[in-house]
């Protein structure tokens, strides 16, 4: 009987911010950090394999996310890099790119950016953005045998 049945993983919450409560400025933890409330700023995790976030419905974060193993089911305003696993949960809302090595992802939860794929642990996920990099016209050409169609 044990066959078709999923483990169910079960996480520790070292640290709760709730519901009522908003906090402005960057966030370190480790070990599970759960969040109800509002944060307004980065969230790292020191401990880089071990460390889960867990966002309810409720809660919300405006600002980055590096954390290994992320569990999303509200919003996010920034980018989000899981290193290790990521789960978008049904009302999962996140507005900027994803970093993942491994996704899940609920019917219902959006992502109004990209998902990048990313499997190398050693490298930290870190994006450079060169602005003074102009993009070059990609078209393709038209091959010559493609323009004299017999008709």
């Amino acid at each position: 009987m044990l066959w078709g049945k999923k483990k169910k993983k079960v996480t520790r919450i070292d640290s709760l911010i709730g519901q009522g409560t908003e906090i402005h400025g960057h966030v370190v933890f480790a070990g599970g950090l759960h969040i109800d409330g509002t944060i307004k700023g980065n969230i790292t995790a020191k401990d880089e394999s071990s460390s889960v976030l867990t966002l309810s419905e409720q809660g919300s974060i405006k600002g980055e996310v590096r954390v290994p193993n992320v569990i999303l089911n509200g919003v996010v305003m920034g980018d989000v890099y899981a290193s290790e696993h990521i789960e978008l949960a049904l009302n999962a809302r996140v507005t900027g790119n994803v970093y993942y090595n491994l996704i899940e992802m609920a019917m219902g939860a959006e992502v109004n950016g990209s998902l990048v794929h990313h499997t190398d642990k050693k490298q930290p996920l870190s994006i450079k953005h060169d602005k003074d990099k102009k993009v070059a016209n990609m078209a393709m050409p038209i091959a010559p045998e493609m323009n004299d169609k017999d008709e």
